[in-house]
């Protein structure tokens, strides 16, 4: 199968615009100009170059002897996390900044949950010189202090947001608010693969480096391609990276992680595709977490990055056909997931990517398996929930 849009926007019967009347005119002019501005050579040999010599590309594919030994197949992490900032979301917000300047936009603004987009955007744009407003739950904003703290330095300008549940919907809400009313100056860089088309394509592209650099590390090493690949998913930007050079392979396993919170069925998760129903999330028909009259249902997530309720119209689309299994993580089984790659191969993983590496003793992985977990984020911004979570026997 091809994971290709349709000229509205869609993938399959997931994705579309549905936005504000105010907004169209931007909208409508990112549909048509996108593909045009960032198929340019000028264009990519600036993203080619800003990816290499400042975000640091490409990332180490690295193999997990002890993870290896334990799960008696091969373990192999695409270390995202040794990116500059921190995460995958370099990516991206290196890509749609360029965007924005060619599109004349004299003003960047963001939401972010873990907060690892938010500082990507506040790097980006301290880089082109541009002015940054970043939206961040206050929850968010407690929890993750250290994120906040970098991007203020960077000279963003984070503002809390005290709507709802406090969170990353709620952020995603007041940055589509200003982008309202300030549509003509102000470029939104959306951290997913979320939102109104052309976003989640659009995000999907810049991250695609991720499966093409993973495929072709697995070619140069011994000639074979990997059996799975694995990564947690939010709105799902890591994982659609992760997947979109390997969703025309069907010898490809591919597996996605949400966060299952407290347990599926506890009134406290963020497992979406096993919980939500088809709706209109954030300017995109997608599959998302409901109340009986078509509210948008509380979400619950250890994780910051993960604590959403919808989930992108690629992933909807790719659990619809079954391409892609996707199951759900506790947050203690999450946590788990954090110590057994932290004390097993020297690495701290962000939460979000806990997940992913809690969910490999359900693969049933076999001898012969090569499996790629996408290492989307580091751990030093969930020390604090580490520390909690594990109290004094982390220093045992």
């Amino acid at each position: 199968m091809k994971l290709q849009v349709s000229e509205d926007g869609y993938f399959g019967e997931f994705g579309g615009a549905y936005v504000p009347e105010m907004l169209y005119p931007n909208v409508r002019e990112l549909q048509q100009r996108y593909l045009s501005i960032i198929e340019t050579p000028e264009f990519t040999v600036e993203l080619d170059d800003l990816l290499r010599n400042f975000a640091g590309r490409p990332t180490p594919l690295f193999r997990a002897r002890n993870l290896s030994e334990r799960f008696g197949a091969e373990i192999l992490l695409k270390r995202e996390d040794l990116l500059h900032t921190g995460a995958h979301k370099i990516n991206n917000t290196i890509g749609q900044i360029l965007l924005a300047k060619r599109l004349g936009r004299s003003r960047i603004i963001a939401e972010t949950g873990a907060g690892q987009h938010g500082v990507a955007t506040a790097t980006v744009c301290a880089l082109m010189g541009l002015p940054c407003v970043v939206y961040m739950g206050a929850i968010d904003m407690a929890r993750q202090a250290l994120n906040v703290a970098r991007m203020r330095l960077l000279g963003a300008e984070v503002r809390a947001v005290n709507s709802g549940s406090r969170t990353l919907k709620d952020a995603t809400n007041e940055a589509m608010r200003d982008w309202i009313a300030n549509p003509h100056d102000t470029h939104y860089i959306i951290g997913s693969v979320v939102g109104p088309h052309p976003f989640p394509d659009m995000v999907a592209r810049f991250q695609s480096v991720i499966s093409a650099e993973l495929l072709e590390q697995c070619k140069a090493d011994c000639g074979r391609k990997p059996t799975h690949v694995i990564a947690c998913v939010g709105g799902g930007s890591n994982a659609m990276g992760g997947f979109y050079h390997c969703v025309e392979d069907p010898e490809i396993k591919l597996i996605g992680v949400e966060a299952a919170g407290c347990g599926v069925t506890s009134g406290r998760s963020a497992a979406t595709l096993a919980l939500g129903r088809p709706g209109v999330l954030h300017g995109s028909k997608t599959v998302f977490m409901q109340t009986g009259d078509g509210q948008v249902e509380e979400a619950h997530s250890i994780s910051a990055g993960l604590d959403y309720p919808g989930i992108g119209p690629q992933h909807a689309y790719l659990w619809r056909t079954g391409r892609v299994t996707y199951i759900s993580v506790t947050d203690q089984e999450a946590l788990e997931g954090a110590k057994l790659l932290a004390r097993n191969e020297g690495i701290i993983p962000a939460l979000e990517t806990a997940h992913a590496i809690a969910a490999l003793d359900r693969l049933g992985l076999k001898e012969g398996d090569r499996l790629v977990v996408i290492l989307s984020g580091r751990g030093d911004k969930d020390m604090t929930t580490y520390l909690e979570a594990f109290g004094e026997s982390i220093g045992e």
